[in-house]
């Protein structure tokens, strides 16, 4: 195994651990409620939220403290955040444990921004498709193993400290060899060794696209939590909304698969995007207007494959900008992920504010897919960064003796 597929493993697995403990947690919320006497689900929201908060501010802190520390401390400092969520399981109040939440949210905040600069380093433009495609599916696979694992390691381990400290212990193993394995690099030079200019915030608040990349993702992201947050409060659903979630889930790796194939055969990134996003809508839209549970669970599928389809193409699509740097891509990444979380906090509000408003929970789920279309609409203002192959003509000219 080469140097930077390991590497590559290792930066996979931190996320995803810290996807299993965020959503482990949210899946224990009741026995950490009865266990810190806690009533109202409005308190136990900021088991969420204090994550939530952390990914906004982290990932727009992620770029000052990589030019800091270079790419070697300040992964293993992200890591190390992630494994810092242990200490919520000697909490012995609720907003010690809130604390704990929010240290490891920065973690996790951190670590998706670096692995950019990480794939620019180490991969080259050909193998970068496949790399953003795997990476892209870390927290999908966090989130599936939460969703294979709470309920036995609860059963095992006997209560949820000891889960939360046995996926904290992995996460540290992972931190070891990552610290072993990697080194540090230029943030300012290019592919091929140039040399370019500091790219700071304020750079990066002047491009267009890099507020049109999470203006797209938003919509998508706001439709992806709440088929977990607000789906199965709706109780009209021809379908089971814990089966839609499951469903959704194992069809974005699919989806994923399809996304990587798709973008290193296909050499656009912005028709794949746009078009795997109106599909992703229209889909959704089915999944909670049909009668039929038949054609819901169909939809939740096809839904889940579309969602995850174009991730690739929409992680690539910055990696290719011209004149790109482990420096540039961090503050973009930066702020992708950190204006992709506010405008979804924004809109989950709208949707609790929706459904307390008409009494209908089912107004916010629509809500949630209407907005999943952002993905579809500001696909019209991303500029195409990948090239159309150049077609060779050859022409045979015939000698006459």
């Amino acid at each position: 195994m080469n140097k930077k597929h390991l590497i590559e493993i290792t930066i996979f697995l931190t996320y995803a651990l810290f996807a299993m403990s965020w959503v482990a947690g949210s899946m224990m919320t009741k026995d950490i409620m009865s266990f810190y006497d806690i009533d109202g689900m409005a308190a136990a929201t900021w088991m969420t939220n204090a994550i939530t908060i952390a990914k906004i501010i982290g990932n727009l802190a992620a770029a000052w403290l990589l030019v800091k520390m270079g790419p070697k401390k300040a992964f293993a400092a992200a890591s190390l955040l992630i494994v810092a969520g242990a200490i919520g399981a000697f909490a012995s109040n609720y907003p010690l444990y809130v604390f704990s939440r929010l240290v490891m949210g920065f973690g996790g905040a951190f670590a998706i921004v670096y692995f950019n600069p990480i794939v620019i380093k180490y991969f080259s433009a050909e193998e970068r498709p496949l790399i953003n495609g795997i990476n892209a599916a870390a927290f999908n696979m966090g989130n599936l193993l939460a969703i294979l694992f709470t309920g036995s390691l609860l059963a095992t381990l006997g209560n949820w400290q000891n889960v939360i400290l046995a996926i904290s212990a992995v996460s540290l193993a992972i931190l070891i060899v990552w610290w072993f394995v990697s080194d540090d690099f230029s943030l300012s030079s290019t592919a091929d060794n140039k040399e370019q200019a500091a790219y700071t915030l304020k750079d990066g608040m002047k491009e267009s696209v890099n507020w049109w990349l999470p203006i797209a993702y938003s919509g998508l992201l706001f439709c992806y939590i709440s088929v977990f947050a607000l789906f199965p409060l709706v109780p009209t659903f021809a379908a089971e909304a814990k089966y839609l979630s499951s469903i959704m889930i194992g069809a974005g790796m699919v989806g994923t698969i399809a996304g990587i194939i798709v973008a290193k055969r296909y050499p656009l990134r912005v028709p794949v995007i746009r078009y795997c996003g109106l599909a992703m809508t229209l889909f959704a839209a089915l999944m909670i207007t049909t009668g039929s549970a038949t054609v819901a669970y169909i939809a939740a599928f096809m839904a889940g494959f579309f969602m995850f389809m174009p991730m690739t193409s929409l992680v690539t699509l910055p990696q290719e900008l011209p004149n790109m740097t482990p420096g540039r891509i961090t503050v973009i990444f930066g702020m992708f992920w950190s204006i992709s979380y506010m405008i979804e906090t924004v809109l989950m509000y709208f949707a609790g504010v929706l459904a307390d408003t008409t009494g209908n929970i089912g107004y916010a789920a629509s809500f949630a897919v209407i907005c999943s279309s952002t993905f579809f609409l500001a696909s019209f203002f991303l500029p195409e960064t990948g090239k159309k192959p150049e077609t060779v003509t050859t022409t045979t000219t015939a000698k006459s003796a």
